[in-house]
């Protein structure tokens, strides 16, 4: 209704308005003689506190700035908000998926003339993350911490089960035959309740559904960044890179075969009811974290919280196994980056500018990977990066991300809005509702009627728009 979008549309207004106060503050973006760098973040936790002490060290460092860090939740739709009121910070964080929708919408500022007045450019970076903060010809931010992901393990379990736990599994038959050897039910026989391999029940007892899942090898949906990209592991094309949606390539659809047949083996309402029982992602409540799931797809950042939440756990990481002839022999992986970003508006653009370049000084990078255990994007670490690092796991993640075969998201204006329908129809296959195919056709569709409009208005706006990116020059 008329008065309900006018409503909406005030309470944005005033919300982005109230965060531009914040962002500049009673004095006005000054401290005296020093100029004021507000910084929004997404990082809360010890991740927040890890940038504070940066932002510490980099107003020590000097007296002509200073970096005030705030951390924001839901920072992409607050910084978009501020940005179309006139009150964006300086400088904010944001994930690297984040840079088409942001870039083509106006709400960055380019920072290539920048860059090459600093002599910063791609030699400087692992290539996967230097290409992640471009789009369309454009610079517009540089990594902060990048992640991929890998397979973690849980020794315990395997050595149960009679596998050998420095052997994690090494090609997607493995992975599958060791997921279905450690997966474990309860079931009444003879009056009492016994714990069996899944593949002991009986047709009776399967069809009778008179079982409990209690352990399971690994849970598809439990997959770390992305939960719709399990194609990756199976060679998928999600996007043509230039108009075409590909949600129904075959890699994909293979995926999404391999997630029914999961369901199909652990049933349907079993595994409903073994995910229902845990609670908070990250947390002590996670199948993996509680000990029962021996395998899970995550990122570096899960060593932090096997530490917190499960310090006793006996852990492995190995490169996650990809469907055979996947990567041509290279370890697959997801990857994605942290990117700091200089807001279009932004009041200070040469002094956060400054500060996003002393985030890129490899002592530095490596001090905030070390503290948040995890790496950094630039091609050449230190010495004793390594040797010194708390994550006994950083230097396979740091291979897994230089692989040829690692993989990132689309780089879609309205990838947000693809992944969420990916992740609906990986629910109504998993729930064997909807046949994959079928199921991933309509997301093609879908997505594709949204890609074209999101074109017919680039096609209309897009020259001018590159043509004041090329003008841009305030450094």
């Amino acid at each position: 209704m008329p008065g309900s979008f006018t409503r909406r549309v005030l309470l944005a207004g005033a919300l982005a308005a109230g965060l531009g106060g914040c962002a500049r503050g009673p004095d006005g973006g000054a401290k005296g003689s020093r100029v004021v760098v507000n910084y929004w973040e997404k990082w809360s936790g010890f991740e927040a506190d890890s940038m504070q002490q940066v932002v510490d060290d980099f107003n020590g460092s000097q007296d002509r700035i200073e970096v005030r860090f705030l951390s924001v939740s839901q920072v992409d739709i607050k910084l978009l908000l501020a940005t179309s009121s006139g009150h964006p910070p300086d400088v904010a964080g944001l994930w690297s998926d984040n840079i088409p929708d942001f870039s083509e919408k106006g709400a960055l500022t380019p920072l290539d003339a920048g860059l090459a007045k600093a002599g910063i450019g791609a030699e400087r970076y692992i290539p996967l993350f230097w290409e992640m903060c471009r789009h369309r010809g454009f610079t517009w931010g540089l990594p902060t911490t990048p992640g991929c992901v890998a397979l973690f393990y849980n020794k315990k379990l395997f050595r149960a089960a009679g596998l050998d736990p420095e052997r994690p599994p090494r090609t997607f038959s493995e992975f599958e035959s060791m997921s279905r050897r450690l997966t474990l039910v309860e079931v009444e026989r003879s009056g009492r309740v016994v714990r069996v391999p899944l593949d002991d029940l009986t047709a009776g007892e399967r069809a009778a559904r008179r079982y409990t899942l209690v352990q399971v090898g690994h849970l598809p949906q439990d997959a770390g960044m992305f939960l719709s990209c399990w194609g990756c592991w199976f060679g998928a094309r999600y996007f043509d890179g230039d108009r075409r949606i590909e949600a129904a390539d075959a890699g994909n659809v293979a995926a999404y075969e391999w997630m029914a047949g999961a369901a199909r083996s652990y049933g349907v309402d079993a595994m409903k009811n073994f995910v229902s029982g845990f609670g908070v992602s990250q947390s002590a409540q996670t199948p993996f974290l509680g000990g029962a799931e021996a395998m899970v797809v995550q990122g570096p950042w899960m060593t932090n919280f096997i530490r917190r939440y499960a310090p006793g756990l006996e852990w492995g990481v190995a490169a996650c196994p990809a469907a055979d002839g996947v990567g041509d022999g290279h370890p697959v992986t997801l990857a994605q980056t942290d990117v700091v970003v200089i807001p279009r508006g932004a009041r200070h653009p040469r002094e956060a500018f400054e500060f996003i370049c002393y985030l890129q000084r490899r002592e530095v990078a490596e001090r905030l990977a070390r503290s948040q255990q995890k790496f950094t994007a630039l091609r050449d670490v230190s010495p004793g990066f390594l040797r010194d690092h708390p994550n006994p796991a950083i230097g396979l993640f740091i291979e897994l991300a230089r692989s040829p075969a690692a993989r990132a998201v689309p780089r879609l204006s309205i990838w947000h809005e693809y992944d969420a329908e990916l992740s609906v129809a990986r629910e109504r296959v998993l729930s064997l509702r909807e046949a994959p195919a079928e199921a991933l056709a309509q997301v093609q569709q879908r997505i594709q009627w949204r890609l074209d409009r999101v074109m017919r208005r680039w096609d209309a706006v897009g020259a001018k728009r590159i043509a004041e990116w090329k003008a841009y020059d305030a450094w």
